[in-house]
């Protein structure tokens, strides 16, 4: 029996991420060619397939093309078709941060702090209002700092839209957040903080700053070509990431695409 306890306690917590649906204020719209509710729904279905049981489910901003009311109801309907598990969002720079914050609706999706076994997840807005690029707000900072020095004890993973460092294609490079410089001046203070993760970039990446783990993850609809100085739109299927997170601070990840979909994606577009 013994044994057996200590196994169940030992299961990682499984966290889903997905990114940047982009939907539009009618479900038949697309982007660059791409009906994002259906890519969506492929996501989603692909996370139902491949996942027998999660513990949450984040999405990293972009949820709207332009912030409509309309956008973020059927995306919550349309995730409660799918999982009954909670999940939680944060805004984007496609998205309307105000309507976000006062949609009616009960229960609302988790948008500050997500707490799982010895783990605790900080989501964080690096939105500007009307600009692309990304910035912390000094209250944002504050909040940060607040959180992880009344959590010394917790490993942290900090999640945002925006990347905080440079992922090598200088036109979606400019949008980066822009006093990331003082994000990591507190991130360096508490050595309990894990990973930063965040959306925005469409493709995957990894890399390491110090002890701290830096990933982004797919969208759910069109991917951006890495390592492109130019607007290049990647034949890479649409996806998600998941989150094994074990009780000793340690971590595994990995991505899962969709497969068997032909989409009407236009390859040759400058932007969007």
């Amino acid at each position: 029996m013994d044994a057996v306890v200590k196994k169940a306690m030992s299961k990682p917590k499984r966290l889903i991420q997905i990114s940047d649906c982009h939907l539009g204020a009618l479900s038949s719209e697309a982007l660059l060619g791409l009906n994002t509710d259906q890519s969506l729904h492929d996501v989603l279905a692909l996370i139902v397939e491949k996942e027998a049981a999660f513990d949450y489910l984040v999405c990293t901003g972009d949820i709207a093309s332009a912030g409509h009311d309309t956008c973020y109801r059927r995306f919550i309907n349309i995730i409660h078709q799918y999982f009954s598990a909670p999940f939680a969002w944060l805004p984007g720079n496609h998205d309307s941060v105000p309507i976000m914050a006062a949609l009616d609706i009960p229960n609302p999706p988790e948008s500050r702090l997500i707490e799982q076994g010895n783990w605790l997840v900080i989501l964080l807005d690096s939105v500007v209002p009307k600009k692309v690029h990304g910035n912390f707000a000094e209250s944002e900072l504050a909040f940060l700092s607040q959180v992880l020095t009344a959590n010394p004890t917790k490993y942290i993973i900090v999640m945002l839209h925006h990347q905080p460092v440079l992922i090598g294609s200088a036109w979606i490079d400019q949008y980066i957040v822009r006093n990331a410089d003082a994000f990591f001046a507190i991130i360096d203070q508490h050595p309990q903080v894990k990973m930063v993760a965040w959306g925005h970039v469409h493709q995957d990446f990894r890399s390491q700053r110090n002890e701290v783990a830096l990933i982004a993850t797919p969208s759910t609809c069109v991917q951006f070509k890495p390592q492109c100085d130019d607007f290049t739109v990647d034949t890479l299927m649409p996806g998600y990431r998941w989150y094994d997170l074990r009780d000793d601070g340690s971590f595994s990840t990995g991505i899962e695409r969709v497969t068997g979909k032909e989409y009407v994606i236009d390859y040759k577009s400058a932007g969007y």
